[in-house]
This record gives C-alpha cells, sequence and structure tokens, in this order.
C-alpha cells in the first residue's frame, strides 16, 4: 500500500549499525515484494529471523473440485459453515481459479501458533465478531464491517474477543492494492476516491517480545501447510518503517457514488489485484432522476464471474437473501433483478444493503465445500410463479 508509517526504534540510516541495551546487533530484514522494486518496509529484530529449529509434516489443503466448468447460476447459504475451534481448519475453500482463492471460516478460539501465508496476499472480510491481528509490525482492532489486508509473508495471529466469529476470505497470488483509477502518479489516492488514507487502521502499540524458545509458525505454500518450530517469538521486532504492512478499512467508511440515474459496480471498486476486482455495496441514497429504476438494469457478464457476498439489510434486486449468503453468476449469460425488483425499487430514497463483491476474470471452479451449502435450483429463481415449472 503507498503510504509510509513507522514504528518504535530504528536507525537513522538503513543498513547502518543499530545496536540493542546489550550491545547486540539488530537483525535487519527487509519485507518487500517483487525482488527489490516494489514496496517494502525495514523491520529490525533482536534476534535473527532466520533460526529454524525442526520443520513438521505438511498437510494438503488443495481445494477439492466438485465442478470444474460452471455453466449455471448458483447460491450458498454461508453461515451454514459449522464454527470450528481452530482457525486454520475453519477456513473453508468454496471458490477458486489460478489467481485467486475464495474462502469461508466461522473460528471459534484465539490463535496459540502463529501463520503465515508464502505466496498469497489475504483480504479478509470480518462479518462477525471482535479482536486483534496481531503481526509482527504492531496489532490491528478489527470489528463488524471491516476488511484486513495482510501482505504475503507476514506472519499473524488472531486474538477473538468471543466465539461467535465469520470471515470471508479472498487468497490473492497477486498484490492486493486500491484501484489504479483512485490514485495520482505518486500513489496518493485521489480527491474523487470513495475513501481516502485518513481511513485506514494502521499497525499500531508495537510489542518486542525477546524471549527466545519453541515458537510454531504454520506456514502456506504450495497448497499445504507445514509447521515450522523456531527458536524466537515471530514478535521480537523493536522498530521498523517503509510501505508494506497490514492495515484494516472498514466498509462503513466507503463513501459511495451515485448519479441521476442508475450507475455501474465499478463506482463501488474497493480493491483490485491481478484479474479479479472486489466491491463494497454500502448504504447510499438512490438515483435521483424522476424517471429512474433505481435497481440494476440486466447485463451480461460476457468477461467475468460475479460473486456477491451478502453482509446486511435489504438487498434491492433480489429476493430471499439470507446473511451470508453467496451468489455466483457465471460469465457469459445475462443476470439482473429478480421478479418484482425493478417494480419495487420506482420511487425508493435510499437503500441499507451491505455487500461485498468479487470479480475474477477467469472462471471459478467450485468445491465440495461448495456442493454442501448450495441453495438447490437457484437458477430458476427469475421465473414468475406461473412459469416455475418444468414441462416434460
Amino acid at each position: 500500500m503507498p503510504i509510509y508509517h513507522k514504528l518504535g526504534v530504528f536507525p537513522p540510516k538503513r543498513h547502518t549499525v543499530s545496536r540493542q541495551e546489550n550491545g547486540a546487533l539488530y537483525q535487519e530484514e527487509l519485507f518487500g515484494t517483487e525482488g527489490f522494486s516494489s514496496m517494502s518496509s525495514l523491520l529490525y529484530h533482536c534476534h535473527a529471523p532466520t533460526m529454524i529449529k525442526a520443520v513438521g509434516a505438511s498437510i494438503d489443503v488443495s481445494p477439492k473440485v466438485a465442478i470444474s466448468k460452471n455453466k449455471i447460476p448458483r447460491s450458498y447459504k454461508g453461515f451454514k459453515i459449522k464454527p470450528e475451534a481452530d482457525y486454520l481448519e475453519s477456513r473453508k475453500t468454496i471458490l477458486f481459479n489460478a489467481d485467486l482463492h475464495v474462502s469461508l471460516a466461522a473460528p471459534k478460539s484465539s490463535m496459540d501458533y502463529f501463520y503465515k501465508h508464502g505466496e498469497a496476499d489475504e483480504l479478509i472480510f470480518i462479518h462477525k465478531g471482535s479482536g486483534k491481528l496481531k503481526t509482527p509490525f504492531g496489532s490491528i482492532a478489527f470489528e463488524y464491517g471491516d476488511y484486513l489486508v495482510i501482505p504475503r509473508g507476514c506472519i499473524y495471529q488472531f486474538e477473538f474477543d468471543t466465539e461467535d466469529n465469520r470471515m470471508l476470505i479472498v487468497e490473492s497470488f497477486s498484490p492486493i492494492l486500491t484501484p489504479r483509477n483512485y490514485r495520482n502518479k505518486f500513489g496518493q489516492l485521489l480527491e474523487h476516491a470513495p475513501f481516502c488514507e485518513r481511513d485506514y487502521k494502521l499497525p499500531e502499540n508495537l510489542e518486542t517480545h525477546t524471549e527466545l524458545g519453541d515458537y510454531k509458525i504454520v506456514i502456506k505454500k504450495h497448497n499445504e501447510l507445514t509447521p515450522y518450530t523456531y527458536a524466537a517469538h515471530p514478535f521480537d521486532v523493536a522498530g521498523w518503517d517503509g510501505y508494506h504492512f497490514p492495515y484494516g478499512f472498514s466498509i462503513h467508511n466507503f463513501e459511495p457514488m451515485t448519479g441521476r440515474v442508475h450507475l455501474p459496480p465499478p463506482v463501488h471498486q474497493t480493491f483490485e489485484g491481478h484479474n479479479f476486482v472486489v466491491c463494497s455495496f454500502v448504504p447510499r441514497m438512490y438515483d435521483y432522476h424522476p424517471q429512474a429504476i433505481p435497481s440494476p438494469y440486466n447485463h451480461s457478464n460476457i468477461d467475468s464471474d460475479e460473486v456477491l457476498y451478502y453482509v446486511d439489510g435489504d438487498f434491492m434486486s433480489r429476493n430471499s437473501i439470507e446473511k451470508g449468503m453467496l451468489t455466483l453468476h457465471p460469465g457469459g449469460l445475462p443476470h439482473g433483478p429478480h421478479p418484482g425488483a425493478m417494480e419495487r425499487s420506482i420511487g425508493k430514497k435510499s437503500t441499507e444493503e451491505l455487500a461485498v463483491m468479487i470479480d475474477p476474470f477467469k472462471p471459478f471452479q467450485l468445491t465440495e465445500e461448495a456442493v454442501g451449502i448450495e441453495q438447490k435450483d437457484y437458477f430458476k429463481s427469475w421465473l414468475p410463479n406461473k412459469l416455475n415449472t418444468i414441462k416434460k
């Protein structure tokens, strides 16, 4: 993320002598991407971050494909994912392609180990629950409606306030960034952007752990989880500065764009990665042309699938929507408002809907976990009642 931040102590110039109170050198680490050419931060550890004591057996967590070539609209009841105590075990991949994985999670317990994704940035949307995301960069307090952006290679630990937690998780094999059309050539968010740097939740309250011992860090790479034992606590950073670190952003701080007539989904864009975008649908005023139809028009997703995760409120274009429901509309097929939605929307002044949309530009494959929570015959839901039968 193109914004500078710093916490703790570090030398006035890079790659120069910096000593701890006991005289030992701080161990400098460059945390960056794309070799040495993209965003990075410099961290100053009390111990070398390379002290591996043991490596355990890997566990394969590759998504199990149920449908590789989806051709029909589908709907899933996300809250049917059963809560599990462990954070990693609770994560269930629902949809995936070569660019990103989409998962749902309902963890009950705080983590007594540490986790690092070795090859994907993570975007975690908090649907239910609150707590702290703890990292070597400091901690970020999170609550309902927060996005947490965790860059690949960042070690972290979740500390939950309660057992009732629900998450939507995107694993991106490219950096997760703010939309290019919101930024100037220096990376600063422009005046027309629906949010700005003031809205970010930055790491704070840096805790420096100097103790040695056995510290379990589970690392995900090549669709495998591998437990490593390190000799030093991973949060032994005394200071850091740079542009590359985890941060939070509340969906409630997204300022919606509105117009006299209905505006298309790109006005809701919040994040982007290679071959996908993420959008936020938030409470907003409806279109104000005297003859406006606020409900979205029918449109063909020629080049992308469309996934919509329903968070809260009455979604104007859909019937029979529940919190935590997730819909998938495949590329190549038109979709639009359910029967009666256009008529209901006329004359309405505002909406209280809250949803997250994910549009990939390569088709999603569907997992066995997805099949287990699917709402059957969703593709028939656009038929008027009198036509909602199949002639044999």
